[in-house]
């Protein structure tokens, strides 16, 4: 692959925080990692965000990534549960800021729509299409095929986002 960026994506959750690291050149996808970061739950909050914190260190210095995607929360539990899953997300999107990476930010359904082609779909159209798109991947959680399936989206997103950018940025110059 020539020009090619490493992208990782990060599924947020407080007790398994899924990644998963692709490599694209515009056009074709490489699968090169992906796993599960888990928190010890019998730990108090600062610890276990510390945990997750800590793995995600490890997995960006391991890889080396360019860019990094993460998956915005999708809400429907208590208040409780909210805070604790937005604490998690607060540190998918530090460490990789910490590493000087670009965060890009997906919808939950634009997700699904981009990598199956339906924003509503289940869990195993996404792996199946996984196993498409990315034939040496065998994600061991739903968290991990989750962080795929975001890289993945970034990887077709990224190109249209640099575009529209270019456009609006056009549009100053010449107003």
């Amino acid at each position: 692959m020539s020009a090619s960026t490493r992208i990782i994506g990060i599924d947020p959750g407080l007790r398994n925080m899924g990644w998963g690291v692709i490599e694209s050149d515009g056009i074709r996808l490489r699968y090169l990692g992906s796993g599960t970061i888990h928190s010890n739950s019998r730990d108090d909050l600062a610890e276990r965000l510390l945990q997750l914190y800590e793995g995600l260190k490890e997995t960006l210095y391991s890889f080396k990534p360019d860019e990094a995607a993460v998956e915005q929360t999708f809400v429907s539990a208590g208040a409780s549960s909210t805070l604790k899953l937005g604490q998690a997300r607060g540190i998918a999107m530090l460490t990789p800021a910490l590493a000087g990476l670009k965060i890009a930010e997906y919808a939950p359904n634009q997700v699904k729509k981009t990598v199956t082609g339906v924003g509503h779909s289940d869990k195993k159209q996404i792996r199946a299409m996984i196993g498409y798109l990315l034939p040496k991947a065998r994600p061991e959680t739903d968290d991990e095929a989750d962080a795929l399936a975001i890289a993945i989206c970034h990887a077709q997103h990224r190109g249209m986002s640099r575009i529209a950018k270019q456009l609006r940025d056009e549009r100053k110059v010449s107003a």
